[in-house]
């Protein structure tokens, strides 16, 4: 007995220093964050009551916690890991009802018996092979996110709970001021079951070059395809998206600039808009879209409180009833961006060139955006944005072929172009190196135009006559704590 006592405190004394030389060979690290938001909107469809929140002074308040926890290992000198774990929980939230599907976890509210939880998951993990194959190239395989400039085509959403994180292969390669970046996308994988000749698969092949020291700042430049006949309607019929541009951003004559310009090309099927999808059912559509931004600004650092201003002005082009009639998509695809940071932080027009009326429902969008910044105590940045937003083609003038619920109600008033305004404020501080703190509140004045663009009928208390409101008012107060 006393022989076999010995030998297993034997074992246990070798494996805690097996594991400890295995821990220091790693050289492991940990990190994690945590963010919580409390949010008061009306800007959002479908929320907690049987109204919704959408315009219709039925503001809608909940908070959220995202957690993350993270372990870097050092393996050696040309291997690493990274793997980091997240769970998004909304208080008090449970997994039935209208809650279904909104960030309950596996439902364990406040006021449920049942406190097991199964809502933690992967959002990122993955190695990365410095030298890859010898070559100088560093490889990341693994879910991660992809961040690209200004993330005006990859971003991480960097505003849901959740952001946005892919399967991917990237190859990164740095010398002097050149930097080239290659991905491979795994987006929608079907099983062979279903697709075995992976016909409805979703990828994206991805080349990004960068430039340093190019007239007051930096260069990129832009190759992606994206493969997406999953989301074509008979499934069979190339849905693909080839995009190549370029972003120059710096400063120059003590003047902050941003200009870019993409262009889109490849095919148009499968458009998920149902007044649009029969056209494309009968026709092969040929994509063909641009986009391009301005921004011009100036920050006076000598001046009491550092004022700041900046002007800027986006176009994405849209699709028109006789582009659809020749069988044209017009409508540019913002791809994986971070449309939070562009067009207005109410989130009313993400996933343009989409065709869908989370959009524009095709039609393209144009935002002419006055921004201001003041530090008027230490320690804290206060910002005021005010956006004016129209489409890009004329929505009087494009009904045919797309279905805008309150065209009709809306009597022999036209509708303009003229999609409304947004005004957004936000105050910026950090209690700590590791703890930064954001309050905001932004308002939407809507227009008639607006309201038949979404489809009123969710938009709108009564779509039939207009009646409701035409604001909604968004307020929140964020901590975000990293360590």
């Amino acid at each position: 007995m006393k022989k076999n006592l010995l030998t297993v405190a034997a074992m246990a004394v070798a494996a805690f220093f097996v594991s400890t030389e295995i821990a220091k060979a790693a050289d492991i690290t940990f990190s994690g964050q945590l963010r919580s938001r409390w949010e008061a909107n009306e800007q959002g469809a479908g929320a907690g009551d049987g109204a919704g929140r959408s315009f219709a002074n039925k503001p809608d308040d909940s908070i959220f916690t995202s957690t993350r926890l993270a372990v870097t290992a050092n393996v050696n000198e040309t291997t690493s890991a990274f793997i980091q774990m997240q769970s998004i929980r909304t208080w008090g939230q449970t997994n039935g009802g209208v809650a279904t599907g909104n960030n309950g976890g596996s439902g364990n509210a406040s006021g449920t018996v049942n406190d097991a939880d199964a809502s933690v998951g992967v959002h990122q993990a993955y190695f990365t092979l410095k030298n890859f194959l010898g070559a100088p190239l560093d490889a990341k395989i693994g879910r991660q996110e992809i961040l690209l400039d200004g993330w005006r085509l990859f971003g991480n959403t960097i505003w849901t709970a959740g952001m946005q994180t892919h399967d991917a292969i990237s190859f990164s390669h740095k010398h002097d001021n050149i930097s080239l970046f290659l991905a491979y996308i795994s987006a929608v994988e079907n099983d062979r079951t279903d697709d075995p000749n992976d016909s409805t698969d979703r990828e994206s092949y991805l080349a990004h070059l960068n430039v340093k020291g190019v007239l007051g700042g930096q260069f990129s430049g832009y190759l992606n395809w994206d493969s997406n006949s999953s989301a074509a309607a008979a499934q069979t019929r190339a849905n693909d998206i080839w995009t190549m541009g370029g972003r120059q951003a710096g400063k120059l004559a003590g003047l902050d600039y941003r200009g870019e310009a993409y262009y889109q090309w490849g095919n148009g099927n499968g458009q998920k808009d149902t007044a649009l999808t029969a056209a494309n059912l009968a026709t092969d559509a040929d994509r063909e879209a641009y986009m391009f931004g301005l921004r011009v600004g100036k920050t006076f650092n000598n001046v009491s409180f550092k004022p700041g201003v900046t002007v800027w002005y986006d176009y994405l082009s849209g699709t028109n009833d006789e582009d659809q009639r020749n069988g044209d998509w017009s409508s540019f695809n913002t791809l994986w961006d971070t449309g939070h940071k562009f067009y207005g932080l109410q989130d009313v027009f993400l996933g343009i060139g989409s065709g869908g009326s989370s959009g524009t429902q095709g039609l393209g969008l144009q935002d002419l955006a006055l921004k201001t910044k003041v530090n008027p105590i230490p320690g804290w940045t206060l910002k005021a944005d005010y956006h004016w937003f129209w489409t890009a083609e004329s929505i009087a003038a494009n009904t045919t072929t797309r279905n805008f619920a309150n065209a009709t109600a809306a009597g022999s008033e036209s509708l303009s172009n003229d999609l409304g305004t947004e005004l957004d404020i936000t105050a910026v501080t950090k209690i700590n190196a590791n703890t930064k703190v954001m309050i905001g509140y932004s308002h939407y004045d809507a227009t008639n135009s607006f309201f038949a663009l979404k489809n009123g009928a969710e938009l709108r208390t009564n779509a039939s006559t207009f009646s409701g409101t035409d604001d909604a008012d968004w307020a929140y107060v964020q901590f975000d704590v990293k360590f």
